[in-house]
């Protein structure tokens, strides 16, 4: 039986099929739709062109969409036209205001139409993509076509599974229950509905991106009509092919000069060594400080009872019903297993879990023989025997992946068991570190920009580019006044990059201020302490509301949400309420309206102007002490004689600090307060490595300062 390494592969991926060509029909089918006035050209032959510099550009594009040239996105731009013209990797700051995305499109696009070349931008949001696809792009489009001597092509391109698949619309794969609605008539009836929907919006749709589906619909639904690389019989076999909403997407990036994509399939396209996108010299890394997070999601495996039954299920349709029985009695020991299992991290493999992923392993290996080669046989019988396939040898490698986890002499992952509400237990594994991944598969095959406003984690771009695979940059580059401006160790091995911060157009120690209130008491486990709940009943009290709340917990979230509607007379939100998207709306809409949640509005939010000039942060947002990646990666650094909990839990904070604190200043005129009441943001050794991760605002303890200038604020802001 084969063993295997780690298969950097994902759901969301594209796999090439072994003769990468489009058909004729597809090509030409293709051609006549053609993108956004491109020229028809084959994939391969983008004929290079002399065009005007970089700052003719910049100026055309600034003028074209209503702005005003500003210094820190001329020095990015200019650094990001030398880090494509010299290879030499760049990681830029560039703060709120700066107009980053057109600091680095510009120069990408005549980069891509002067070479006649594809690059990639790459994000970790639907948000962020969106804004690039729907709004930056078409205006830059239009207004750099004459001085081109054409319009600029784009494409977003997203794995397989995003993309509606005709061959399972059309009835050629069984139908495949969620196991919950095996035993539940009415969650059988809603999948139903929601199955229904798909097939009357695949009428309509032109592109099948499941994104474009509103109302959306669960996940359960989407993988009835949709499949991943590995079960897609490939273009050439499947009956529909030619219609085939996902090779569309990816010939349509082909012809492009900017593909615009997700952490995810970036991170599949760099690990693998099957290609998912176009062929590119270029990489730029929005939203970078996301990373890393993502990268490891992408590489990251699990393992549960359910999936080994789809497994069983799927074989019974195409193998002797013996053989795929061993896998659903695989199945029935597993889950056993996994429900008496204590959650958390395995230093060591547990007998009973061992023995039940061997079985799993070699059962699996049993069923993949049944299945033998692909063979001709009708669209059905393809399709049932490619799912089969699929699943199985998913749930074959991730158990030779967990089993190989503990031999001491490929200790590169980290397994843990975990039980969450609403969820079957499940065991996990995920890689370690990521750093000598992409410094081999990234950043040694491709010249690559990473961006973001919060990369410089205590005073110093270092911290990131060591979790990148990076070594320490040779020297800094930091704006005047920022907390970057100070020098780095020097070492010449490895890719060479650098570092720019190119500041800010807002003036942070004029318009914002950081509150540290330094006479709470450090938080506890036990909730919120009543002391918190009294100095945050103050501050939205001085604040006429216009709060947003940034809790490290969705616990503490609704503990102070509950308990401040009883005391103030304006509204509060809680995340959870209603979709996070229409809370946001509500809260932006209504300036007395306060908003608390937990992680992904700390991230999430863009909302300018009066509606929100007090972010409340509860305590510092370090990982939990029992985070199975965290405290391995901990112990990892510690081991090997560094600051285990600076480089790890120390950078998770800060990076979640300045997330945070980002939320506050979204255009020039804004103003307000950053409150932190966990008091070892001032109190502790390690508060001056968070605090230099911060925008530079005007700092202050006292509590009757912060009140005041928040009472004047909601006053000024009342009068407009």
């Amino acid at each position: 039986m084969p063993t295997s390494v780690p298969r950097w592969s994902d759901p969301v991926a594209f796999e090439p099929d072994e003769d990468d060509e489009l058909p004729p029909e597809i090509a030409a089918d293709l051609a006549k739709v053609g993108k956004r006035d491109a020229p028809e050209l084959p994939l391969t032959a983008k004929p290079k062109q002399d065009i005007p510099d970089l700052a003719t550009l910049m100026e055309i594009a600034i003028g074209a969409v209503g702005g005003v040239p500003r210094e820190g996105q001329a020095r990015m731009a200019q650094a990001v036209e030398h880090s494509i013209g010299s290879g030499e990797h760049l990681a830029v700051q560039a703060g709120t205001g700066t107009g980053k995305s057109l600091a680095y499109l510009v120069p990408a696009i005549r980069h891509a139409v002067s070479e006649g070349t594809t690059v990639v931008v790459s994000t970790a949001t639907i948000a962020l993509q969106r804004q690039l696809v729907d709004r930056d792009l078409p205006r830059l489009s239009t207004a750099l076509a004459d001085a081109i001597g054409r319009r600029p092509t784009f494409a977003i391109l997203k794995g397989r599974r995003n993309y509606l698949c005709l061959n399972r619309v059309h009835g050629n794969a069984p139908e495949e229950p969620d196991d919950g609605a095996l035993f539940d008539a009415f969650a059988a009836s809603a999948l139903e509905r929601q199955v229904k929907r798909i097939r009357e919006w695949s009428t309509e749709t032109e592109t099948g991106d499941r994104d474009e589906l509103v109302p959306g619909v669960t996940d359960q639904a989407w993988r009835q009509m949709s499949v991943t690389a590995k079960e897609c019989l490939g273009v050439h076999r499947c009956p529909v092919g030619t219609d085939c909403f996902a090779e569309r997407a990816r010939a349509e990036a082909g012809r492009a000069d900017i593909v615009v994509t997700n952490h995810a399939l970036l991170a599949i396209d760099a690990l693998d060594d099957r290609p998912v996108l176009p062929e590119h010299d270029v990489v730029l890394v929005d939203e970078a400080h996301d990373l890393v997070d993502r990268v490891t999601s992408a590489a990251a495996s699990e393992l549960t009872a359910g999936a080994v039954r789809t497994a069983a299920r799927r074989c019974g349709r195409a193998i002797d019903e013996e053989v795929a029985d061993r896998l659903n009695e695989a199945a029935e020991g597993l889950d056993l297993v996994l429900q008496s299992a204590n959650p958390g991290r395995l230093e060591e493999l547990p007998q009973d879990l061992g023995g039940a992923l061997t079985v799993t392993r070699d059962a699996a290996w049993a069923c993949i023989n049944a299945l033998g080669p692909e063979r001709k046989e009708d669209a059905e019988g393809s399709t049932a025997r490619k799912l089969a396939h699929a699943v199985t040898e998913e749930v074959h490698d991730t158990a030779v992946r967990l089993l190989e986890a503990f031999d001491d002499e490929k200790q590169f992952d980290v397994v843990w068991v975990s039980a969450e509400p609403n969820r079957p237990p499940t065991v996990r594994v995920a890689p370690l570190g990521v750093g000598a991944l992409l410094r081999e598969r990234l950043f040694g095959q491709r010249t690559t920009v990473l961006t973001s406003a919060t990369l410089a984690l205590g005073g110093s771009f270092d911290t990131l580019a060591r979790q990148w695979g990076l070594p320490p940059q040779e020297q800094s580059q930091p704006a005047s006044g920022m907390a970057t401006a100070k020098e780095v160790p020097s070492d010449t091995s490895g890719p060479k990059w650098t570092g720019l911060d190119v500041g800010s157009p807002f003036e942070h120690q004029r318009s914002g201020i950081l509150y540290i209130a330094r006479h709470l008491p450090p938080p506890g486990r036990d909730g919120l302490p009543p002391q918190y709940l009294d100095e945050l009943t103050e501050l939205v009290q001085a604040a006429g509301g216009r709060t947003l709340g940034l809790f490290s917990s969705m616990r503490a979230a609704k503990q102070a949400s509950e308990e401040l509607r009883e005391r103030l007379s304006t509204p509060v939100l809680c995340q959870g309420d209603d979709s996070t998207a229409l809370l946001v709306r509500r809260f932006a809409e209504d300036p007395e309206t306060s908003l608390f949640g937990t992680l992904s509005l700390w991230q999430g939010v863009d909302v300018p102007g009066d509606s929100l000039q007090l972010v409340v942060m509860d305590r510092i947002p370090f990982p939990r002490p029992d985070d199975p990646l965290a405290s391995a990666r901990q112990k990892a650094v510690s081991e090997r004689g560094g600051n285990g909990f600076i480089t790890v839990a120390g950078t998770h904070a800060a990076l979640l600090l300045a997330q945070g604190a980002g939320r506050l200043l979204r255009a020039p005129n804004d103003r307000g307060v950053i409150a932190v009441l966990d008091p070892r943001l001032a109190t502790a050794r390690y508060g001056g490595f968070l605090r230099a991760s911060l925008p530079p605002f005007w700092t202050t303890h006292d509590p009757e300062v912060v009140r005041g200038a928040l009472r004047r604020l909601s006053s000024a802001a009342a009068e407009v």
